[in-house]
């Protein structure tokens, strides 16, 4: 009888949690994960390319010594920060990381933007392949992060969509972080265009 009993009580409860939404967010929270694997795959590829582009551009500019510490400064300050799955449920961390990839990627257009005064350099065949694989990196970067913001905003509209968000509460699921947009107020503004006077 009491055997019984047990296997009742587990049947109702696997069909209780069946119907609010457990299976969906277990389902979800592992999209997010995955999602956000990739996310860190791709900023690991950058990261990768950034001392063989150093020391090629430092080949044939050395005298843009500021902007090469720059990258390189930037590059370590994305290399220790512990990048685990367990950070897009820390809020805090996941901006911290979110603004050194940032400082990353300013750094790395601003490495680009000084190569452009050396034509020796831009006819490198290392340098063009170099750049070539950063172009690639960042395009993948943008489709990776795409489809994580898909799979964050997927979980959490569940975790907080009625009757889920009551078992979301129940086994600790809240809503995680996502990219956002820097200097939002900044991207709004309408660009200045002033076209000067002819020289």
């Amino acid at each position: 009888m009491k055997k019984i009993w047990m296997m009742s009580w587990a049947v109702l409860l696997a069909l209780g949690l069946s119907g609010c939404g457990y299976n969906k967010i277990q389902q979800l929270d592992e999209a997010v994960t995955a999602s956000w694997s990739e996310v860190l795959n791709q900023y690991q590829r950058r990261a990768d390319l950034v001392p063989n582009l150093v020391s090629t551009v430092k080949g044939y500019a050395a005298q843009e010594e500021k902007i090469l510490i720059e990258v390189t400064e930037a590059r370590a300050r994305v290399g220790s920060i512990q990048a685990t799955p367990e950070l897009v449920n820390d809020p805090a961390a996941f901006e911290k990381f979110q603004q050194a990839q940032g400082q990353l990627t300013s750094a790395l257009s601003r490495l680009l933007v000084v190569t452009e005064n050396y034509p020796n350099l831009k006819s490198d065949a290392a340098f063009r392949d170099l750049a070539a694989q950063l172009e690639g990196t960042e395009n993948r970067i943008a489709v990776a992060r795409k489809r994580y913001i898909d799979s964050v905003q997927a979980y959490n509209v569940t975790v907080r969509s009625f009757p889920a968000n009551l078992t979301a509460k129940m086994f600790g699921h809240g809503v995680k972080p996502n990219f956002q947009v820097e200097n939002e107020a900044q991207i709004s503004k309408p660009p200045q265009v002033d076209f000067g006077k002819p020289q």
